[in-house]
């Protein structure tokens, strides 16, 4: 009966953290994206993020201990032991937020930090003397209320009243009017980051100075708190293009999750036994780490070489974060941990800044004549297929690789599996986030390493659950093996898969279904002695090449660590030879590039004001034809005419209307197609057969977009031929992503500028008779109609007067048989679909096939 209860009590509690643990990750994204979108026009909004997340993981910590305490899995005797420490943690931390804020000037965000840090210090003390009560913890916590209620108020009267009224100390100051804008890096998750390490190193020093007995599963909740935070301050990180910060709180997270597993085992009255291997191999790590982060900042180099030693100290002592001399470092990442989250909250909001020895990394590299640095810089993440908002996660996922081979070397022996440290290296570290950086990974289009990533997570959460947490008993027989054999069959798939990719990743998949033999050996109990422990080194050796070549060759531009190539290599059209380039369109030398490819006879996926289009030079009737049969025209939707500026029109203006071409320039550059009858002028741009995919035999759609990255290109190229980027019948393409999604391998270059600005098409003006004083129009899009007729009803007006565009004076004095073949154009034009009114006129889109042409 006693077992029962207790295993009932385990349940609960793994219930209740598993729900935190779910509910917490999606709302920390809702609340990233909160602050991305609401606050980035606020000074100081990173402390704000920062004060918020703090005060999030204090309640979720105390409230999950609460918790346990109503389950009776913890008893009321308890309570002050299990407190003490994370309300310690948690008062220094939002004091030290407090004085930042003291020192920016920001009542608000000070009376809310120091009032709470106050409340934790009250409740330590009503905890720690009984005579002290809890009165004065209320009324802290009563004016952190009024506080935020005086606050929100005075910002929704702002609101409502457009500013009018403010109540003093409520007011927010906007980005353009800061002198400076400080840190443009993710600085507020590196101050959450550091408040979780000081959160879980009072829990762990705690018990070297007797403020509690020992680590016990009250401090669970604190530990796992920080764990989960340090899971989604490494996903901002890799948002924010920090690959490095990024993989210290992924090792930290491993951490975290482990010392809170140790204290569970408490619970079970376990004595957890920490076998030496995988410390040492994770001191190596952080060793790494620590010497690249060096780049960054001298003061993060230094700060995670404490970590360096807290591993070492796991290692030199069998009972790991029980023993005195793994308290005592974390004593001391304590201080430090507070000394760095003053330093860089401080940084992060104040225009004066201490120093932290940024620079010298780059500095010593200069000197180096054989050695060249890569910009740090979000191009450096930039996939084949285009935009994304993470980056690389390989250097985290191959470190997790190495701790979860070096794991399972080790013997458990006639020990409870529990006891034995492996189960949190093998399935937070090689599980839960191996699948993070596959998810990462996914992100950003590689489908590869998602995939590799991904399977191998699985397969070391299921091993390792099953071997290192007591489920996996005396079983052995074909149910086991049957599971291992399906693992097998698709690391075979992936091993081939990485014949095309390159050597690293070949061998890295090759010695993992070594490792899916052995447990399959182990399984039907047929493994060969050693074998196992051989192959886990030799793949544990292999993660440690890729994880130290991934790091290097990200830091370093020359020299690299070879990588090696495809060992395969397909022939013909796909196979490798040419890679269609997604360039980013802010870049002249992208916007070169591509001109350069459409010059030869490519065609290519481009931005504009409104959509994405397809675009092909004129002088290359080759690219034209082949963008027509792309796109898939049906015949009633032909190609437009795109132009840089009127200018372009310069050698064939005496063959337009004088009208027309001031109306040109009085409307562009802007959204609006101007559909104007076609005529012997468009033998210039020397579209040869190909001019027959532009247009109808009567008109043709020209436009000059407002989009410098468009303008650019065409003032590169000369004028083009544009079509929607998407086939015949889709929904218009708005992202760049779309446009290899749509058109396949068929582009030859896409400029990537992220989603488009506008999913409004552009506005169609017919044209074709604006010589009788009407105009018309085929579409009503992104210009108003109300706006295009303005300003044809100026430069009427302009033209009674006499005011017309000096450089068409010429053009006014034509001959009367070329005004009257004009005319006879005019009526030709659309299919006669003029009306003789003088008054703006509609037309069904159904009726026009010039609406189709303009985008």
């Amino acid at each position: 009966e006693t077992l029962v209860m207790a295993q009932l009590q385990s349940l609960r509690v793994s219930i209740f953290v598993c729900l935190f643990i779910c509910l917490f990750c999606p709302l920390l994204s809702v609340f990233d994206r909160l602050f991305a979108y609401i606050f980035p026009i606020v000074s100081h909004a990173r402390l704000f993020s920062s004060l918020c997340l703090t005060v999030s993981a204090l309640w979720c910590g105390s409230g999950l201990v609460y918790i346990l305490v109503g389950q009776k899995v913890l008893q009321p005797a308890e309570l002050r032991s299990s407190l003490v420490p994370g309300l310690a943690a948690f008062t220094l931390a939002l004091f030290i937020i407090g004085s930042v804020s003291l020192l920016v000037k920001k009542a608000a965000l000070f009376l809310i930090s120091v009032g709470i840090s106050l409340a934790c210090a009250h409740q330590i003390a009503g905890l720690s003397a009984a005579g002290f009560g809890q009165t004065a913890t209320a009324a802290n916590y009563l004016f952190v209320c009024l506080v935020c209620v005086y606050f929100g108020f005075g910002r929704l009267l702002s609101t409502i009243t457009h500013g009018k009224v403010e109540p003093p100390g409520t007011g927010l100051k906007i980005k353009a009017e800061l002198k400076t804008q400080q840190n443009e890096g993710c600085s507020d998750a590196v101050s959450v980051a550091l408040v979780m390490n000081l959160l879980s190193a009072s829990v762990l020093a705690c018990p070297l100075l007797g403020v509690v007995p020992r680590l016990s599963v009250g401090h669970v909740p604190w530990l796992w708190t920080a764990g989960v935070f340090q899971l989604g301050m490494c996903v901002l990180f890799y948002r924010a293009m920090d690959t490095l910060a990024a993989t210290f709180c992924g090792f930290t997270a491993i951490l975290k999750f482990a010392e809170g597993y140790s204290a569970l085992l408490s619970f079970y009255s376990i004595q957890p036994f920490s076998p030496v291997p995988f410390p040492a191999v994770f001191s190596v790590l952080f060793s790494v780490l620590a010497l690249f982060s060096c780049q960054k900042s001298l003061l993060e180099g230094l700060y995670q070489l404490f970590f360096v030693a807290y591993c070492v100290a796991i290692a030199a002592q069998p009972q790991g974060f029980f023993q005195g001399g793994t308290q005592g470092v974390q004593a001391a990442i304590f201080v430090v941990s507070a000394g760095m989250l003053l330093v860089t909250t401080f940084n992060m909001v104040s225009s004066t800044t201490i120093p932290t020895g940024q620079g010298y990394f780059k500095a010593l590299a200069a000197r180096m004549q054989s050695v060249t640095l890569r910009a740090q810089d979000k191009e450096l993440h930039s996939p084949h297929l285009g935009y994304s908002k993470y980056a690389d996660a390989e250097v985290l996922g191959h470190a997790c690789s190495v701790l979860a081979a070096f794991a399972i070397t080790a013997t458990v022996g006639d020990r409870n599996p529990l006891s034995v440290l492996v189960l949190p290296w093998v399935v937070m570290a090689g599980g839960a986030l191996q699948l993070l950086c596959g998810s990462v990974a996914f992100a950003r289009g590689k489908s590869f390493e998602s995939t590799v990533f991904i399977l191998y997570g699985m397969m070391w959460t299921v091993w390792g659950l099953t071997r290192y947490g007591g489920l996996y008993g005396d079983t052995r027989g074909f149910n086991l093996a049957a599971g291992i054999i399906s693992f097998m069959l698709f690391n075979f798939l992936v091993t081939a898969a990485a014949l095309f990719v390159n050597v690293a990743w070949f061998i890295y998949a090759l010695t993992f279904q070594l490792i899916l033999i052995s447990f399959l050996l182990d399984a039907v109990g047929a493994l060969p002695f050693g074998y196992d422990i051989g192959v886990t080194i030799i793949f544990g050796l292999v993660s440690f090449y890729c994880f130290l070549a991934n790091i290097f060759n990200s830091t370093f531009q020359s020299p690299q660590i070879p990588l090696g190539r495809a060992l395969v290599k397909l022939s013909g059209v796909g196979g490798g030879a040419d890679i269609c380039p997604h360039v980013p369109a802010r870049k002249a030398t992208s916007v070169q590039q591509i001109a350069e490819i459409m010059k030869n006879g490519g065609i290519c996926g481009m931005p504009t004001d409104t959509v994405y289009v397809l675009v092909a030079a004129c002088n290359r009737p080759d690219a034209v034809v082949k963008a027509y049969k792309v796109k898939k025209q049906a015949q009633d939707r032909p190609m437009s005419l795109w132009i840089s500026s009127i200018k372009q029109l310069e050698s064939v203006r005496h063959l337009l209307s004088p009208l027309l071409l001031d109306f040109m320039e009085a409307a562009w550059p802007s959204s609006i197609s101007m559909v104007i009858p076609r005529g012997p002028w468009m033998d210039t741009f020397g579209l040869g057969d190909a001019a027959k995919h532009i247009g109808t035999p009567q008109s043709i759609a020209i436009r000059n977009p407002d989009c410098s990255v468009a303008t650019h290109l065409i003032n590169l190229v000369g004028p083009i031929a544009v079509t929607s980027a998407n086939p015949t019948g889709e929904a218009d393409t708005t992202h760049h992503n779309q446009v290899f999604a749509k058109l396949g391998d068929k582009v030859d270059g896409v400029l990537c500028d992220g989603p488009s600005p506008e999913n409004i098409a552009s506005t169609v003006v017919d044209c074709t008779k604006i010589e009788t004083g009407q105009i018309g129009f085929f579409r009503v899009g992104l210009i108003p109609k109300s706006k295009v007729l303005e300003l044809f009803e100026e430069v009427q007006r302009r033209h009674r007067q006499g005011q017309t565009n000096p450089a068409f004076e010429s053009d006014l004095h034509l001959p009367d048989t070329q005004t009257e073949q004009s005319s006879g154009e005019d009526d030709t034009a659309e299919s006669g679909r003029g009306t003789g009114n003088s008054t703006p006129f509609s037309v069904s889109p159904e009726q026009s096939p010039a609406l189709r042409t303009a985008l």
